[in-house]
């Protein structure tokens, strides 16, 4: 059974039993405390907590998704038999609709029945000052015939919460043998219970200042890593030997030229890179774009040190698009702006990277010894990653392959000194700009640094209501809202939307929003209870939670007629005219179903 087959049994399974079938959600979260999506319940997590209705938006209480994972904690591991950064996580999620019997049930079934796979163990939690002994899995599991029943503690079997705060609560886990006989974790099953007011870090140190208080609605949540199952049903010994894998990297992993270790992270940073491209994420120096930069980076010089060529790399990330893109068609919708974007990054750092090796290699002969000489190398190194743009990992091995002892903590503690350094210019210019007060305006829902720039973004801000309305008139009203984001440059718009948006259909959704400036319309608020508010036609984020009374914006003579209505906050303009000429830039896919648009105003 091949890796896509797998995923399509595993949705068809839950769809059977009740659960709706929700795409992933885009790597980019909507919860600004995480970088990169972690889990399939992150696009869920409102769901839980009940600031979101499931029956409303799904139409059922359970769901089900095959989601785009991204851990950055194990880049460093990469390379082995079995650590990847990028993954795939099915999962069956319940938001009130079943509990424990339900959810340990269609693990069994789907297991040892539709996988045909024999299970070696499971584990529950064991039970800890704050929550009891989950006795009631125990028996579950014993009444389904597994008698192997494992009992463990809060580091190993309770899950969450992810980011800042969230829901989470006690899990039991599924292991298998793989082909060596070894017990694997497949399945993670969550029983969200709890929620949790502080991250995990606060958790597992029992942070007296965050509390842990029991959900309304208890739901669930699992986790079965694709990868994992594929190599168990494919009987192969590691990951990498699947079809996941042996398919769009086949000639990579024959290439003599490289090892295993090598072509392995090869393997991984090109599809991890290729997915966050796809989704939106480009190499930059900050947060996800610098997690990007590293991937692509990394494997640059891997292939400069391996004799594999830059269209080799574009050959096999054709080939990621080709195997990935008949389930997550974002790949093909955005293959031109992928291409574009890895070449472009390429081109960057070739410009440096020969002069880095250079570098490297004057500054550090090979030491021809068994043992790694120990030299304080941690600053000296640290040039490498300032001026010539190597990412850490790659500091690291360059030095071991010639056993230089790479000290990480004089590494650190450099970077450390130059981001304090860069925070004391950042600060200077900042006082310099706004007259020595860091002065920054907050309205609640928009930011800016002075009186000037907040007309500027209250501009921008309008013009993502017409946006927003004429795009449902021109692609229809399946379009809604999925984010957004302001700045003193643009603004970025993101919706929901099956394909991408042709040439002409931008020119019309701009050729709209232009003819209403151009009528100076009047932009009104009305407060109104909820409930009424949802009568009159307004639209509102799905994921956002509002007060009640609410406020509605709308643009014309009244709320009946009126060209745009929407729940919002404000501040708006207060005529259409005052927004100026609007324009579309760029328009792009950031996951399955989510489209991408960039407007500015002048």
């Amino acid at each position: 059974m091949t890796g896509s087959e797998i995923r399509a049994k595993f949705l068809e399974y839950m769809k059977e039993n009740g659960h709706a079938v929700v795409p992933s959600s885009s790597l980019v979260p909507d919860d600004p405390s995480v970088l990169l999506t972690t889990a399939g319940m992150q696009q869920f997590k409102k769901y839980y907590t009940g600031e979101a209705d499931a029956l409303k938006d799904f139409g059922a209480k359970s769901t089900a998704s095959a989601q785009k994972s991204f851990r950055t904690s194990d880049i460093e591991s990469v390379g082995d038999e079995s650590h990847l950064t990028f993954f795939e996580m099915l999962g069956n999620f319940s938001f009130g609709g079943y509990f424990k019997k339900e959810a340990i049930t269609y693990a069994f079934e789907f297991i040892t029945k539709v996988m045909g796979l024999t299970i070696s163990y499971v584990t529950v939690f064991k039970g800890s000052d704050a929550v009891p002994k989950d006795e009631e899995s125990k028996r579950l599991w014993n009444e389904l015939g597994i008698t192997d029943v494992r009992e463990e503690g809060m580091e190993d079997v309770f899950w969450g919460p992810t980011g800042a705060s969230g829901p989470c609560g006690p899990t039991t886990e599924v292991y298998l043998k793989n082909s060596t006989g070894q017990d694997i974790e497949v399945w993670n099953v969550v029983f969200n219970q709890f929620f949790y007011s502080g991250s995990r870090e606060d958790l597992l140190a029992n942070n007296p200042e965050r509390q842990l208080t029991p959900l309304e609605t208890p739901g669930i949540d699992t986790g079965m890593g694709l990868e994992r199952l594929t190599m168990i049903s494919q009987n192969t010994p590691t990951i990498f030997d699947t079809d996941l894998f042996k398919t769009p990297f086949e000639f990579l992993f024959e290439n003599k030229n490289l090892d295993a270790r090598s072509a392995r992270i090869m393997a991984d940073h090109l599809r991890a890179s290729t997915f966050l491209l796809a989704d939106g994420v480009r190499p930059s120096n900050k947060e996800r774009g610098y997690i990007l930069r590293r991937l692509i980076r990394r494997l640059l010089v891997i292939a400069k040190k391996n004799l594999v060529g830059q269209e080799d790399l574009l050959a096999y990330i054709k080939k990621v698009v080709n195997y990935y893109g008949a389930y997550y068609l974002e790949l093909k919708m955005d293959e031109g702006t992928v291409m574009d974007e890895f070449t472009l990054e390429a081109k960057k750092f070739s410009n440096t990277l020969d002069k880095g090796l250079r570098e490297f290699d004057k500054r550090y002969p090979d030491a021809h010894s068994k043992d790694l000489v120990s030299t304080e190398i941690g600053k000296d190194s640290f040039d490498l990653y300032q001026t010539y743009g190597f990412p850490i990992e790659v500091i690291r091995e360059l030095l071991e392959g010639r056993n230089y002892k790479f000290n990480e903590e004089e590494f650190r503690a450099k970077l450390d000194e130059e981001f304090k350094h860069h925070q004391e210019i950042s600060r200077a210019g900042i006082e310099k700009k706004f007259g020595g007060h860091g002065l920054i305006l907050d309205t609640g829902e928009l930011k800016a640094g002075s009186e000037e720039e907040l007309k500027i973004v209250t501009r921008l801000h309008t013009a993502t209501h017409m946006l927003q309305q004429a795009l449902r008139m021109v692609l229809g009203e399946e379009v809604h809202q999925a984010g957004s984001d302001i700045t003193v440059e643009r603004a970025r718009f993101d919706f929901t939307f099956p394909r991408k948006v042709t040439p002409e259909e931008i020119a019309e959704v701009e050729k709209i929003v232009n003819q209403k400036i151009a009528e100076d319309l009047p932009m009104q608020k009305v407060t109104l209870p909820k409930e009424e508010a949802e009568k009159t036609g307004a639209l509102y984020f799905f994921k956002e939670k509002y007060p009640d009374p609410v406020s509605v914006y709308y643009i014309g003579k009244d709320i009946e007629t009126a060209f745009s209505k929407e729940f919002c906050g404000g501040p708006h303009v207060t005529h259409t005219g005052e927004i100026g000429k609007f324009k579309i830039g760029k328009e792009e896919g950031i996951g399955a179903g989510l489209r991408r648009i960039r407007v500015t105003v002048s």
